[in-house]
């Protein structure tokens, strides 16, 4: 890996290479739907190439892009807190190519060194507290009841 995406650079060095000996590539075509809010969520991935959006259901039928997500940016957080459901859908809106993290071995490796666990949970933290209050923002865009 030459360059590092975004979110592995903000990692430490030697944590960083830690996480990647557990990434695996993968690639998504465009249009795929890589997964359904409410679905099982096992593990994480982190952008290399291409586009995803992130959406929320507001009906059976019609669904919202809340945010889209491009090169070096995290894919999935729900792996971190019991149920482990997604929150949101996901879906490729180019295809991709990603690095895929496996949930349990991630939160293995956490309670392995505790240090490297906090400084990765300190970062999946400040992008998670970014990506709601983008979400927000977008529903609230969204929503027939705010002012235009």
């Amino acid at each position: 890996m030459t360059t590092a995406p975004r979110f592995l650079r903000s990692l430490p060095v030697a944590y960083r290479d830690r996480l990647m000996e557990l990434a695996e590539e993968v690639s998504f075509p465009q249009d795929a739907r890589i997964f359904e809010e409410g679905g099982k969520a096992a593990g994480f991935w982190v952008i290399r190439s291409g586009a995803v959006t992130l959406d929320l259901s507001l009906s059976s039928r019609r669904r919202a892009t809340v945010a889209t997500l491009g090169p070096g940016d995290l894919l999935g957080w729900s792996w971190l807190f019991p149920p482990y459901e997604w929150d949101f859908g996901a879906e490729a809106l180019s295809p991709v190519r990603a690095y895929v993290f496996d949930g349990d071995d991630v939160r293995d490796l956490c309670d392995e060194d505790p240090a490297l666990g906090v400084v990765l949970m300190r970062t999946f933290a400040e992008i998670l507290a970014h990506r709601l209050q983008t979400a927000r923002t977008r529903l609230l865009e969204l929503s027939p009841y705010s002012a235009t």
